[in-house]
């Protein structure tokens, strides 16, 4: 039976491929993204959050089997907007639409986290999200920005692990899981791939075992997984897709 699914991040990189991959299997997927997608929506904003839940009430029926929090930036320049939609977009998107979830059959959530949270950061922005203190969040990481990324995405999984075992959440049967891919090669990253210091940062940074990097549709893959399993204990993970860099940089974390 087709499942139907939203996914925000729809119009690019991994969300793109994931979107592909799913309509390809039979799927419904109601896309959201700033352009070119069912839902346009900037998730940076409330308003945006607000007006993406509406729409998706009423694309969908009132019923979602999956959701996909996938929008994201890797901007240094743009530290506010990345504590916006990494972690704020992403909380608004998963918790904004867990009651659609909630009448699906076999409710399946999932947040694209990365394996920059292994990295360190800014202790006091995690905190400040963690705490939903956007306007406090946005100050801190604007101070000291070259962390925010990896802070966003740490508090993304820690809210992941948090919540996927709630009442409301995997008490309720709706099995949130995480995704920490590495570094991808998507429109986001592209830019980084022409510059020789980034890309000797990024081997440093996110040492590998296996040659080359991954596609989006390689992340496509697992992801298709974590929003149509069957079973019902897989929860609260982050599952590493990086080409063996959790392993060589925390070897023995078990």
């Amino acid at each position: 039976m087709a499942r139907r699914h939203l996914i925000t991040g729809a119009a690019s990189g991994m969300g793109k491929a994931t979107v592909e991959r799913l309509r390809a299997a039979g799927d419904e997927v109601i896309g959201v993204d700033l352009r070119d997608a069912e839902i346009e929506a900037d998730l940076s904003t409330a308003e945006g959050r607000a007006h993406m839940i509406e729409e998706a009430k009423r694309l969908s029926g009132g019923v979602l089997d999956s959701v996909l929090a996938g929008a994201g930036i890797s901007n240094w320049e743009r530290p506010r907007e990345t504590v916006a939609i990494n972690f704020f977009g992403a909380v608004a998107t998963l918790e904004g639409l867990r009651p659609l979830l909630a009448k699906s059959q076999r409710p399946r959530a999932v947040g694209i986290c990365s394996t920059s949270l292994m990295l360190p950061g800014n202790a006091g922005v995690v905190e400040a999200l963690l705490a939903g203190k956007e306007a406090e969040a946005k100050d801190l990481a604007a101070a000291e920005p070259a962390t925010t990324y990896f802070d966003t995405k740490r508090a993304l999984a820690q809210w992941i692990r948090r919540t996927a075992q709630r009442p409301e959440w995997g008490g309720a049967g709706i099995l949130l899981n995480g995704v920490g891919p590495g570094v991808i090669e998507t429109p986001m990253t592209k830019p980084l791939f022409s510059q020789p210091e980034m890309v000797e940062a990024m081997s440093k940074s996110n040492p590998m075992a296996v040659k080359g990097y991954a596609s989006g549709e390689e992340v496509a893959e697992l992801l298709d997984f974590l929003l149509n399993f069957e079973n019902h204990y897989l929860l609260g993970q982050i599952i590493f897709i990086d080409g063996g860099t959790d392993t060589i940089l925390r070897p023995d974390l078990v």
